[in-house]
């Protein structure tokens, strides 16, 4: 950002320095030039004064034109031609100084009746001293331009460096810093939002805090209502009747797993970032899972199908997964047809081409429609009728790992998960494919 702001600033003061400093430059050159010529013509001035002296009232110099004074007039090197009238009506040519003058500068004086004067000087010396005054412009402008730079250098440092330290606030908020900071920089508009994040952050901090408290208090009375139910099937696991029995084995196993799934998702609650997670292999957190799902696929004439490498494995929290694949299956089981297959993979995607475990759950039904598919991850949207947070719930709890959750396919459906990079055991063949 400072070297966005610096040459901005830097662009314009070039811009003014060209658009000022040339005709500034142009006008010493003329000004010099100006100056030397009105000094020929004071000199022409005072010599047509001493001619003018020496004339009779018939307007004639008597005799020969006294040029001691008009000489000294007469700058170095220069050379004056004078023209005067004489008696029987003719004119007198005369010269004084050199015989000849190299790129002279000339002016002249007319004086009507009484004759004209021409003066000759070298403009060299007049170039030198244009020459000279361009410099000294240049100089000046020069240094003003040094001093504009060193100002706009101060002040970029001064307008970038809060942004900078006010954007790495932002960022640490962001990643759950809620720790205060009491820095202002002494801008009025970034003090106003330096306050506004430490409101926010103490803001945050209380929701999160009463977040948490109702997490735990939500799943002590989960477990507290599971533990009454386990023991009243407990209670069934004696009875007499054999199908009873299995019935309530499985009912307690469905218990015990739920009751595993809410002390998973209470303690991820609290856990840091995915990145720092264990990878955990991808196939065993998914075949509880499909196990699970396998009686209501079959119940309903479909088929549940597992397939991938056993090898992948990704930094991500177990339950996240699991629950977020059960939503997917949960709607394709109500949304969907034919065999529903889940497969894991592994891809390359995003410019860096970093690998990514892939799951991906499809289906052979008719897929989201045109309509629904933009609002299919919305929270509350529902084009069946439904509560509509089942997909958006999977999106955020995959989300929360540092994954993705995108429909790849549409007719038929095909629900992808992106997971964290992978630390396999092995590359499997074939693998590395676009996500589509």
């Amino acid at each position: 950002m400072r070297r966005r702001i610096l040459r901005s600033m830097l662009t314009v003061l070039t811009l003014t320095t060209v658009v000022l400093g040339l005709p500034l430059v142009y006008t010493a050159w003329l000004w010099v030039e100006d100056i030397t010529r009105n000094d020929l013509r004071d000199r022409l001035d005072r010599m047509a004064t001493e001619i003018i002296a020496q004339e009779q009232e018939s307007g004639i110099v008597p005799g020969e034109l006294d040029t001691r004074a008009v000489g000294t007039l007469v700058p170095d090197g220069g050379k004056l031609t004078i023209v005067y009238p004489a008696p029987l009506d003719s004119a007198v040519r005369m010269d004084i100084g050199v015989d000849r003058v190299n790129d002279p500068l000339v002016e002249s004086l007319s004086m009507g009746e009484r004759g004209s004067l021409r003066l000759e000087v070298p403009s060299g010396p007049m170039h030198s001293i244009q020459r000279q005054a361009v410099g000294a412009v240049a100089l000046a402008v020069l240094a003003s331009l040094t001093a504009a730079v060193t100002v706009a250098v101060v002040t970029a440092r001064r307008v970038a460096d809060p942004l900078s330290d006010v954007a790495a606030r932002a960022a640490r908020l962001a990643e759950g810093d809620f720790r205060p900071d009491n820095r202002r920089h002494g801008i009025a508009e970034l003090d106003r939002v330096s306050d506004v994040l430490d409101a926010a952050t103490v803001e945050i901090a209380r929701r999160l805090q009463r977040e948490h408290a109702l997490v735990a208090d939500v799943s002590h009375q989960l477990r507290s209502r599971l533990t009454a139910v386990r023991l009243r099937l407990d209670e069934l696991s004696v009875h007499a009747d054999p199908d009873v029995v299995q019935e309530a084995e499985a009912a307690m196993a469905q218990v015990d797993r739920l009751t595993g799934a809410i002390d998973d998702l209470v303690r991820a609650s609290r856990d840091d970032d995915a990145a720092d997670r264990d990878p955990v292999p991808v196939m065993d957190e998914l075949r509880g899972v499909i196990a699970e799902w396998a009686h209501p696929f079959r119940d309903a004439g479909r088929l549940l199908t597992l397939l991938g490498d056993e090898s992948l494995r990704a930094p991500i929290t177990g339950s996240r997964l699991r629950e977020a694949l059960a939503v997917l299956l949960d709607n394709a089981l109500n949304h969907g047809d034919g065999t529903c297959t889940v497969s894991v993979r592994l891809v390359h995607g995003g410019r860096a081409r970093v690998p990514l475990v892939c799951v991906e759950v499809a289906d052979q039904g008719d897929g989201v429609s045109d309509e629904l598919a933009p609002h299919i991850f919305d929270r509350g949207f529902s084009g069946a009728g439904s509560t509509g947070v089942g997909l958006a719930l999977a999106r955020a709890l995959v989300e929360a790992d540092g994954g993705r959750l995108e429909l790849q396919r549409r007719r038929p459906a095909l629900f992808a998960l992106f997971l964290g990079a992978p630390t396999p055991n092995r590359v499997p063949a074939g693998a590395g494919a676009e996500p589509r």
